[in-house]
This record gives C-alpha cells, sequence and structure tokens, in this order.
C-alpha cells in the first residue's frame, strides 16, 4: 500500500475517534463501515472493529457490539480490549457471569486494564469472592502507584509493542535515571527482544541501587536460569528464600536451578516437597517431569507430565513434554483430548503450538503420516507468525563471519588465546546427532558431558556493540567480527580463562569436558581465538533427514530458523557455507562427523573421534548407551538405548509434502 493510502486511512481514523469524543456514535459507526470497504491492513482492520464496537456499545445496541467484539477477535484473538468490551456490553446487559469471565481474560491478556480491575473488584464483591476482590485490588492498587508514563510503557509491553515501549521506557529513564520499576521494566522488554546482556546489565544495576527490591531480584533469577547461568542463580534464589523461605514459587526457581547443576537428586526432592504443599498447580508436576526424565526415571516421568495435563487439560506443554520423550506413545482418548483443545476459546499461542506438535508426533507414530505433517505444518506456522525471525539476518552474519575471520586474522592472533586443552566443542545444526557424539564421548573416563552452554554465544553478544556512530551515513564501529582484528591482544588470552571458569560448574573431575550447544558453528573462529587448543566436532546429517527433523522439533528456545521449510533449507546452506570457510582457514582444526557414518560403523567413528581428541580407546564408548549420566535434551532416552538406523530416513513418509524444502537444498 503506498504512503498516500496509509496517509488516508489514518486520518479517518483519527476523524473516527474524534467522532467517539463528540458522542457522534451513529456518525463513528457509519464512517468505520465506509472505511472497512478499504484495502486495509490486518492491524487497521482491528483497529476499525475496535472503533465500531466502542461505538455501538455507547449507542446502547448491544447486540451488534458483541458481534464486532467477535470479529475483532478473529483478526486478533489476544485482543485484551476487545474483551474489555465484552465485559462492558454483558455487564450493561446484567450477565454478570459472562462479564466476569470477559474481564478476566482482558486482564489475563494485559495486566494493565485499569477499567477492568475497577469492575472486577464490584463484580466479585457482588458474588462475595473475598479473596478475589483483595486480589484485583492488590493488582490495582500497584497500577496505580505506577508513573503515568510506566503504565504505558507496561500496556505497550503486554500489547506486543516492543519498540514503542523500549522507547517510551528509555526516554522516562533519561529524565529518572535510578527509578528501579522503570529499569526492571526496560530488562523485561529487553528479555522479550532476546537482547539479554543489556537486560542482565539493568537488572543488575537495579540490585546494586536496591538490594532489598525483591521483584528486581525475582527477575534476575529468572533471567539467569533463562541464560543458562545456574550459579549465579543460585546465589539469587538463596538470597530470595533467606527473605522469603516459605515462598513455593522461590522454591521451585531453586529445584530447576538445581537441576541445571546437575544436582538432580536434591531437585526432585524440592519439586516433591513443593507439590506436597499444593498439589494443584500444574507447573509443578511439569517442572518434576522434566527433572526425572534428565535423571532417566521415563515411567515416573511420564507419570508426572500425566498429573499435570489432568489438572490443566489445555496444558500444551505437558502434552509436548510426554511426545518429546520421543518414547511415549498417545492413546486414542488423549489424542481427541489434544484435538478439542486446540479449538479453546482464550487458549494462548504457546499452549496450541505444543498441541500442534504433540498431535504430529502422535500420528507419526500411528504412521499416518499425512495427518502428522498437518499438524506439524499447522504448529510451525503458528510458532514461525510470532518469532520474528528473518532469515536474511542469519545469512548476513555467516557473511561477516566469511569477510573477517580470514587466513590473515589466524595468522596474525591465532597463538593469543589460553592454551588449555580442556573443551570439546561439538557444533552443527540440532537434531543432527550431537546428543549421541556427546554421550559417546562423556562415556570416556577422561571427558565429562555438561549440557548446552551459552558461553560463547554470550561472549559473542557482549562484542557485538550495539552503539554506532552519530552521524548518519557513518559505518558501525567496534561491531563482532570485524573487532577480532582491533581488540586487545591480551583479551584473548583473558576470555578463554573467563570460559574455563565459568564452566568449572557444569564439569566433575575429568581433565576434558564437551560444550554441545550446536549454534556455536557461527563462532568457530572466536573459539579458535580464545582457546586455539579447543577441539571442534561438526555434527553432520544429510540436508533432508536434518532438516526435517528439525521441523518437526519445538525447541525450547534459540532455533527459529526451524518452523519454516524455506528458512530451514537456507539455514542448512549458510551452515554449510560457513563450515567450508572455516575448514579452509583452519585446517585441521575441526572434525567432522558424520550421524549415518556412526549409525553404519559405530567402533571406527568412535576411535576416529578418540583419536582426534587424543584419547585412548575404551570399549565403555561403543557401549554408550549403558553410561548413567544426566541428560538435558530431547534425545536423552535415544541414547539411553543401542543405536538404530530407524531414523534416519524419516523424512521419506513426508517426502510429497517437502517439495519447497528440496527447492532450497537445490535437491529436486
Amino acid at each position: 500500500m503506498n504512503n498516500v493510502a496509509t496517509a488516508s486511512i489514518e486520518t479517518q481514523l483519527r476523524s473516527i475517534k474524534q467522532l467517539l469524543q463528540k458522542a457522534k456514535f451513529d456518525d463513528a459507526i457509519k464512517q468505520s463501515k465506509q472505511l472497512q470497504l478499504q484495502s486495509l491492513t490486518q492491524q487497521e482492520q482491528v483497529e476499525t472493529w475496535y472503533l465500531i464496537a466502542v461505538s455501538q456499545r455507547y449507542a446502547k445496541d448491544f447486540v451488534n457490539a458483541l458481534i464486532s467484539t467477535n470479529e475483532l477477535l478473529k483478526c486478533d484473538e489476544k485482543h485484551s480490549r476487545a474483551y474489555q468490551e465484552q465485559g462492558y456490553v454483558h455487564l450493561a446487559l446484567n450477565q454478570l457471569e459472562q462479564a466476569t469471565l470477559a474481564f478476566e481474560q482482558a486482564v489475563a491478556i494485559n495486566p494493565c486494564l485499569i477499567g477492568s480491575w475497577q469492575e472486577l473488584i464490584e463484580l466479585y464483591r457482588k458474588s462475595e469472592q473475598v479473596e478475589g476482590v483483595q486480589r484485583a485490588a492488590n493488582h490495582l492498587m500497584k497500577l496505580k502507584e505506577l508513573p503515568p508514563a510506566l503504565l504505558a510503557v507496561t500496556e505497550l509491553l503486554h500489547e506486543g509493542k516492543l519498540l514503542k515501549a523500549e522507547n517510551l521506557c528509555r526516554h522516562f529513564l533519561q529524565n529518572n535515571k535510578h527509578h528501579i520499576d522503570g529499569m526492571c521494566l526496560l530488562a523485561q522488554i529487553g528479555t522479550e527482544m532476546k537482547i539479554y546482556d543489556d537486560a542482565e546489565f539493568l537488572l543488575s544495576t537495579a540490585l546494586e541501587l536496591k538490594p532489598d527490591h525483591l521483584n528486581a531480584r525475582a527477575q534476575y533469577l529468572n533471567l539467569l536460569i533463562r541464560l543458562g547461568k545456574y550459579k549465579a542463580a543460585e546465589k539469587q534464589v538463596n538470597k530470595l528464600l533467606s527473605k522469603q523461605p516459605d515462598n513455593l514459587s522461590f522454591k521451585i526457581s531453586k529445584a530447576s536451578v538445581l537441576t541445571g547443576l546437575g544436582q538432580i537428586d536434591p531437585a526432585i526432592d524440592l519439586f516433591k516437597q513443593a507439590i506436597g504443599e499444593d498439589d494443584q498447580i500444574a507447573g509443578f508436576h511439569l517442572q518434576l517431569g522434566h527433572a526425572l526424565k534428565v535423571r532417566g526415571d521415563i515411567e515416573q516421568a511420564i507419570t508426572a507430565y500425566q498429573n499435570a495435563y489432568q489438572l490443566n487439560p489445555s496444558y500444551g506443554d505437558a502434552f509436548w513434554s510426554l511426545a518429546n520423550t520421543k518414547t511415549y506413545r498417545f492413546s486414542d482418548e488423549e489424542i481427541t483430548q489434544m484435538q478439542i483443545q486446540q479449538k479453546a476459546e482464550g487458549l494462548s499461542i504457546t499452549d496450541k503450538v505444543q498441541l500442534y506438535f504433540a498431535t504430529g508426533k502422535a500420528f507419526e507414530d500411528r504412521k499416518d503420516y499425512d495427518q502428522a505433517f498437518t499438524a506439524y505444518e499447522q504448529g510451525n506456522k503458528l510458532q514461525h507468525e510470532n518469532s520474528n525471525f528473518d532469515i536474511n539476518k542469519t545469512e548476513q552474519k555467516i557473511d561477516d563471519q566469511i569477510k573477517h575471520c580470514t587466513k590473515e586474522l589466524f595468522e596474525i592472533r591465532g597463538n593469543l588465546g589460553l592454551n588449555a586443552p580442556d573443551p570439546i566443542f561439538i557444533v552443527g545444526l540440532p537434531r543432527a546427532g550431537s546428543t549421541l557424539l556427546e554421550q559417546i564421548l562423556a562415556s570416556h573416563s577422561q571427558v565429562d558431558g555438561t549440557m548446552e552452554l551459552h558461553n560463547i554465544l554470550g561472549l559473542a553478544s557482549r562484542l557485538q556493540s550495539r552503539n554506532q556512530n552519530s552521524a548518519a551515513d557513518a559505518e558501525p564501529k567496534n561491531q563482532y567480527p570485524q573487532n577480532l582484528g582491533e581488540i586487545n591482544p591480551e583479551y584473548f588470552k583473558r576470555f578463554g580463562q573467563q570460559f574455563i571458569e565459568e564452566t568449572k560448574v557444569y564439569r566433575e573431575k575429568a581433565p576434558l569436558f564437551i560444550d554441545k550447544m550446536p549454534n556455536n558453528f557461527l563462532h568457530i573462529g572466536l573459539i579458535r581465538l580464545i582457546l586455539p587448543n579447543a577441539k571442534i566436532i561438526d555434527a553432520r546429517r544429510p540436508p533432508m533427514a536434518c532438516c526435517f527433523s528439525g521441523f518437526k522439533q519445538l525447541f525450547a528456545e534459540g532455533q527459529d530458523f526451524s518452523y519454516n521449510l524455506d528458512d530451514i533449507g537456507r539455514y542448512y546452506q549458510g551452515y554449510m557455507k560457513l563450515m567450508t570457510h572455516w575448514h579452509d582457514v583452519l585446517p585441521g582444526f575441526i572434525l567432522t562427523v558424520n550421524h549415518e557414518d556412526v549409525v553404519d560403523d559405530l567402533e571406527t567413528q568412535v576411535r576416529r573421534m578418540l583419536d582426534f581428541c587424543g584419547l585412548e580407546f575404551e570399549q565403555s564408548c561403543v557401549d554408550f548407551h549403558k553410561t548413567k549420566r544426566n541428560i538435558k535434551t530431547p534425545s536423552s532416552e535415544q541414547v539411553r538405548q543401542p543405536i538404530y538406523k530407524s531414523a534416519t530416513e524419516q523424512w521419506i513418509n513426508f517426502e510429497h509434502h517437502l517439495s519447497p524444502l528440496k527447492k532450497v537444498l537445490n535437491l529436486d
């Protein structure tokens, strides 16, 4: 749509709002419906339907007002003010129960709607819900204590308008530099935008200014858990528990931290203790299931997941967690329940996505591949629409690595890092067999298996300066990876030492340890500069098998490229392009291990990997499935079994659906 047409629509929307303010409701409705005859974006349709609904309510045309809000919700099912409008209409019609439900739905989506909270207080009071009155009143009081600017920021945040929220919050903090709630809000926005370093800095600074601010500390704790910084998180949760030892939420966080630190038995005990205090919270059972799965107690984990969905029948995470064991088989009743819940009114996008992926796995296990693909496709489409992922940015990052990480860079700066031989990095694409390689190597007496560590990604993020020169046409300065040739040479050894120190908490007593973060393939140049004696193993799988396996996997976080066949194909091509570059500029630094070779001739590939890592052969590496250790990835149950070949060609069952992927991979 051209700018003239857009400006015209914006002008018309402003005109309708002015008619509303002047109480010319019929004129507002008429003008809104005329506007709908034009070609509108989805957001313009949403705004127009909202203005119609409000006008109809003020005009006391309640039946049509409800119809209009329903049309609005078809365009945007998470529109909080549409539910608020429904609440007002039901209230006008004296339909108190429906009004209560509508206002509750509104504040569930956007907790900043003061009008909804005010109405809920009165509705709870009329129905003698004392706890409801108190809860609503407490929330309303907190909202009214916020400066108007921060209230607006909070509302924008809950509406998903992150850039507007960030700009308004930064403007507020320019004039209120040490406002703790403002800093917490900006950190929350940063977390939503995945600018984790900024969020971490804001929260740590807020706590330096006000150490007793429980909300800031709790937010900081949750961020550290999300980043996998469990040792730092342990300090924070212990401080919170010292203030509120009976706080169930803090106890659960402590159990999650212990799980992250590999202290599974005490974590499970703490989860069970929390469930003993309140066994009606589905999330407690879910997290207990996760810890049991890590320990290998799969039957107990399944029971915990089932307890979770029995408490909350639309709990997508419980169903997906069952599917994600890879060994669980859903009953007819469970499949029916998942299909019914997918259509439940007011279901969150997260729950819906998880239910789609779980349903896909259920049908795939039954060899109903068409229904399975339909479910996978629906889940991926919904996840992709809500991820804001841009494959072009990833391709640019790959090109930047190739451009700036040259042979000359490593000739000049390749021997500045820490000479420690400790780390073995397993890189590649997710679902390419990295967990199997980790299990094989971690079965050796000289190697500790850890988890997917975030340390290298965190260092790369810190090196990626967000500051640019003020001149509009100036090149960005101090950007990673080009700054690898400019920064102080002493920093490389310091960064290497920092990596070794920060990862000690995940190790036991073996001299070598594994970091299996697959995304580290983007930063092999950085690894070589800070840890020149590290070992890199590239877990490689053929394109169709690897890409489709990623497409049907719902990841916890960080693999947003996998929810679209075109994106995942381009990502695979970019990965291959970059790995070719690393082999060219760092010959001998990387060992490529093909998954099919491991399946076809396990012992040969085991010996090959051990030789590369400078390790003596041990039979335990061939008998890897007998090794008892905690495993956190989706393949945890598969690598506790002897090696099998059935998964290598699963994509063929879906081949007639995968033409777009074949085209991108140049295989059609």
